[in-house]
């Protein structure tokens, strides 16, 4: 890692990827973008979808990681390509259900099936509707494990273990990672199925936390950061006007609550551990020098933290099923959004030559009503 005192562009970058399911090609666009710009991350992390992105990212050669993704992306959205014919967002939004029910009814190549024979939820049997086997398939094919395990690039994914209800995080500068860890962050039930990994069984991470952001915030406390952190789900929205409506937003809110409780959290800790520093530069030097006083300093250790998040803004024609709505066509539009909010987040690319201080700063530069700096 890289201890910096200069720029925001000088630091270990990090890529934070939220999970969210047919979202992910949003991710996936901003990759690309930010590879374009050569702000390419030293560390991804990722939860669900983010942890798939996350593994084909670190798991191809620079000049292959983006047509790794396009290659997975266009597998994925290849059961359903067809295109409105006309605009219009009742019409989109029509589609986009058909797209959905497709999806639901057929799955989504190379990544899951329908069990056959169907579930039958009373007579017990299968505890997920669909078969993720495409996947490992997939994710063999598509990655070098190799490369994820002693290539430079750090790869972190969660899970949580189904019996104990625990909540952990695989990660390769601790251990081996393979398939069935990226496999383990996606298993969102009761869709999926649970992945063993040794003894334990593992589900999606999200069902505990939706993005890795405190993770990374608590594992590098040294080296200084730039974080670009991707949500899928915005926290913010208008007040829905029908049951439709109602269950996006509380799945929106559900999502997101973590990104905003975890940036809050820690700008707040950085004001606390500000000002226990001014408070021992007024201490007399026999206090100064007490077992307490440093105990206090290693837990007030901070470094120099840049966060920008990228939020994908829904669309009006998108409802409820827009995390399992793997059409080829939303699929670009998703893919194409993340490449916009990379152009504007980085436009004004003062924010990336400022100084870094102590602490943490956030900037969310594609807000829609403006730049919002906290």
């Amino acid at each position: 890692m890289v201890r910096c005192e200069g720029q925001a562009r000088d630091a270990t970058t990090v890529l934070v990827l939220q999970g969210g399911g047919a979202l992910g090609s949003y991710q996936a666009g901003v990759f690309e973008a930010l590879t374009a710009a050569a702000l390419c991350p030293h560390w991804v992390a990722g939860i669900s979808i983010g942890a798939i992105n996350a593994a084909l990212i670190a798991g191809n050669l620079p000049e292959r990681r983006v047509a790794a993704l396009r290659e997975f992306w266009d597998l994925v959205t290849s059961g359903f390509t067809l295109a409105p014919l006309v605009g219009g967002d009742a019409l989109r939004g029509s589609l986009t259900q058909v797209a959905a029910a497709w999806s639901m009814a057929n799955g989504a190549p190379g990544f899951f099936k329908p069990l056959w024979p169907p579930v039958v939820p009373w007579l017990g049997g299968p505890i997920a509707w669909y078969d993720t086997a495409p996947l490992r398939d997939t994710l063999e094919r598509l990655v070098d494990w190799d490369l994820v395990n002693n290539g430079p690039m750090r790869l972190s994914v969660g899970a949580v273990n189904v019996t104990t209800g625990n909540f952990r995080y695989f990660d390769t500068a601790n251990e081996t990672l393979g398939p069935e860890h990226v496999m383990a962050s996606g298993a969102l039930p009761p869709g999926f199925p649970p992945v063993r990994i040794g003894d334990s069984w593992w589900w999606d991470g999200g069902l505990v936390s939706n993005t890795p952001l405190d993770y990374v915030l608590e594992r590098e406390r040294d080296a200084d950061l730039l974080i670009f952190q991707v949500d899928l789900f915005p926290a913010r929205g208008r007040l829905p006007q029908s049951i439709v409506e109602a269950e996006e937003r509380a799945a929106d809110i559900r999502f997101s609550s973590r990104t905003r409780f975890n940036t809050d959290a820690n700008v707040t800790r950085n004001r606390a551990r500000a000002a226990f520093h001014r408070l021992v530069d007024k201490l007399p030097a026999e206090l100064r020098d007490s077992d307490e006083v440093r105990e206090l300093a290693d837990i007030a250790h901070e470094n120099r933290v840049a966060i920008a998040q990228l939020i994908y803004r829904d669309k009006a024609w998108e409802g409820s099923s827009k995390g399992y709505e793997f059409s080829r066509h939303t699929m670009l539009d998703h893919w194409a959004a993340g490449q916009e909010d990379v152009v504007c987040t980085i436009h004004d690319a003062a924010w990336l030559s400022r100084p870094l201080r102590l602490g943490t700063v956030v900037y969310d530069l594609s807000h829609p009503d403006g730049p919002a700096i906290r």
